[in-house]
């Protein structure tokens, strides 16, 4: 395993601290400082940027992070027994390192950092998606990240990168690839992690576009695609009538055969759609 500080191993760390993965928070930690390091490197050039971590759990990651060069990294950590961990990487990267215990739901992470600002995590399992979806969605675009490296259960990751016709593709594919470009880096198996996992892994990088993909109302868009997928082997004619009355108007307006189904339909039908729907009222 790689020495890339003169810190101690993260087996050491775990045992010194007592920090047995618990899985009511989701935890599987990553120890291959080598592996730590490769994600680190995937969030691209992080000498002049800060960086926001969810869920660093021993530091793995952090410490890959800080090697690398960020600025400086937000860790936000819900589970207060690696709180100890986290702050021994801190005293050996001086002002570098800014430790939070808290729910990465509940942290404004722009009361902490200073654009530009990238996002790097091994997302806990039980919040990663919901935390994916409000990085994509905000008020205002572009958004506070320019990137996003995350790892994900690999079945996360292929719906996020998911192309139309795929059984991976959905609602999680479009919210990402309309706002962002979207790109499997790194494929992890289980016996990577310890506890092991019952599934494999994959780390996502997303970067940020500076407007979307194709126009379109953020709200309509994304009531259409859910409402869409929620019945997605029905014809839209039939999973989409309770939008307007003359839905099938709508989808040949925006160059949709009423009798496709939502796998089929691409990224920017679905934005014709939308626009189609909103400027209608």
């Amino acid at each position: 395993m790689a020495q890339i500080d003169a810190l101690p191993p993260l087996r050491e760390v775990i045992e010194t601290h007592g920090i047995a993965a618990k899985k009511a928070l989701g935890q599987n930690f990553l120890l291959d400082l080598n592996l730590t390091a490769r994600i680190a490197r995937a969030a691209g050039d992080l000498t002049q940027c800060d960086v926001l971590e969810v869920g660093p759990g021993p530091g793995g990651l952090t410490r890959g992070l800080l090697a690398e060069g960020a600025r400086r990294v937000l860790a936000i950590e819900k589970d207060s027994r690696c709180i100890p961990a986290l702050e021994q990487i801190a005293a050996a990267y001086p002002g570098r390192l800014t430790t939070i215990n808290g729910d990465a739901l509940e942290v404004d992470p722009l009361a902490h950092l200073t654009p530009p600002i990238r996002v790097a995590a091994n997302l806990p399992y039980n919040i990663g998606t919901e935390l994916l979806v409000r990085w994509l969605t905000p008020a205002d675009w572009p958004p506070y990240w320019t990137s996003l490296t995350l790892m994900f259960q690999r079945e996360v990751a292929q719906r996020i990168v998911a192309e139309p016709g795929s059984k991976a593709y959905g609602r999680l594919a479009i919210l990402a690839q309309w706002r962002a470009d979207a790109h499997i880096v790194l494929d992890l198996p289980p016996e990577a992690f310890v506890p092991a996992p019952k599934v494999s892994s994959a780390v996502v990088h997303l970067t940020a576009l500076p407007a979307p993909r194709y126009p379109a109302d953020a709200q309509t868009l994304s009531h259409v695609v859910a409402t869409a997928f929620n019945q997605r082997r029905k014809m839209l004619r039939s999973s989409l009538k309770g939008l307007s009355p003359e839905i099938e108007d709508h989808l040949v307006a925006a160059g949709i055969a009423p009798t496709d189904r939502a796998e089929r339909v691409a990224l920017e039908g679905f934005c014709a759609l939308a626009r189609s729907l909103h400027e209608a009222g």
